[in-house]
């Protein structure tokens, strides 16, 4: 618009055409460039790709924060604030819960590596109470509540960091489809360096309860075992914990993420966001319980090895399996439904009621994306 060209004649009679400057570039060239470079179709491709990126950006905020204001909340979704309250909540959801079962672990346990003598529940508990008095029922919650607590910490913090980690690498309509495979990559990332914080309480916590007379605080059970058999004997069940952690925390947070998704879409009479507070937080339990119930099952079997194995000295997995064979895995398992579940929906909760008190960011249950959508031919254009 700002050149013509106009035919010259050159000496042999040719005629070329070459770009002659319009007068009104001259008189105002600042402006007609600025015009020009404002114009909404010099550029058609480049304005439709930040139109995209715009959009992108909007969904992915509306799917990363549960409240629609800013002021809701306290922090961004993903800030390193968000990821260290996350790890604050899994603390005390873990190092709370587990040392409130200590009673109960603790007869679980002993059913495990000593069927013949406990042999049932209430078996335990009458011939604990008997032998050690209602102080025993609390042996190794110690090494209970440090172990646990730092198993939360990475737990949950670590799942946080790594479901972004992974949604972000597969892109907002992937993270959607592969959703799943997502939760369950996030929560056995995070198991993996959780486990490894865990080990040496949970060496102490099973040596404390399982063999009477050996220690009765952390204080002399640490030492000992240290003098005994070096470091080796507080990692040496790591590898048991894994078969044991890994599946049960896949299918926690597995399971949790899709039963939530499930029970607004299908139970809750109203959206999630027209819920109040506590009515989130009831099916937060609700969810929890249903998830501890298969986390359970599906992680038993590795639990009994991990038992017999902290309380017998030189054994290894393989043997303590084969011995144990495919009915004395499941001993305890009633036991551990009960707890776990417990266990389970307690955690969800407290870790939950955590991101509420702090003003956290909550993402609600996933939606398809619109662009998905467009593409499966869902919305009417």
């Amino acid at each position: 618009m700002s050149q013509i060209r106009q035919p010259l004649m050159h000496p042999g009679g040719a005629v070329s055409s070459q770009p002659t400057i319009n007068p009104l570039v001259k008189m105002y060239p600042t402006t007609l460039t600025q015009l020009a470079r404002s114009n909404p179709f010099q550029t058609p491709l480049f304005s439709i790709k930040q139109d995209e990126q715009q959009e992108s950006r909007q969904i992915k905020r509306k799917l990363a924060a549960a409240a629609s204001n800013d002021a809701d909340v306290s922090c961004e979704f993903g800030s390193n604030k968000y990821y260290a309250l996350c790890g604050f909540g899994g603390v005390l959801s873990c190092g709370l819960t587990h040392t409130a079962v200590v009673p109960l672990d603790l007869i679980k346990c002993r059913l495990q590596v000593d069927p013949v003598k406990y042999k049932s529940i209430f078996t335990g508990f009458s011939i604990t109470l008997r032998e050690d008095g209602v102080r025993g029922l609390g042996k190794g919650w110690a090494p209970t509540f440090i172990g646990y607590s730092m198993q939360g910490l990475c737990k949950f913090g670590f799942y946080e960091v790594f479901k972004s980690l992974y949604n972000d690498m597969l892109g907002e309509e992937n993270a959607y489809l592969w959703r799943t495979s997502v939760y369950l990559a996030a929560s056995a990332s995070a198991e993996f360096f959780a486990d490894i914080a865990l080990a040496p309480m949970e060496a102490c916590k099973v040596r404390i309860q399982t063999q009477p007379g050996y220690a009765n605080t952390l204080r002399e059970c640490a030492p000992k075992m240290h003098a005994e058999e070096g470091i080796k004997a507080f990692y040496k069940g790591v590898f048991p914990l894994w078969l044991r952690q890994i599946p049960y925390t896949m299918m926690k947070f597995a399971c949790f993420e899709r039963t939530v998704e499930m029970l607004y879409k299908h139970v809750v009479p109203k959206p999630r966001s027209e819920c109040s507070k506590p009515e989130q937080l009831v099916v937060t339990f609700v969810a929890g319980y249903i998830a501890g119930v298969f986390c359970a099952m599906v992680s038993h079997p590795a639990d009994s090895v991990v038992s017999v194995l902290n309380k017998e000295k030189g054994s290894s997995a393989v043997e303590v399996l084969k011995r144990l064979g495919p009915v004395g895995v499941w001993k305890g398992l009633v036991a551990r439904i009960i707890m776990i579940g417990t266990l389970t929906a307690l955690q969800w909760f407290i870790y939950d009621s955590v991101k509420v008190y702090f003003r956290l960011p909550r993402p609600p249950p996933p939606e398809m994306p619109e662009s998905l959508k467009r593409k499966m031919g869902l919305l009417d254009y």
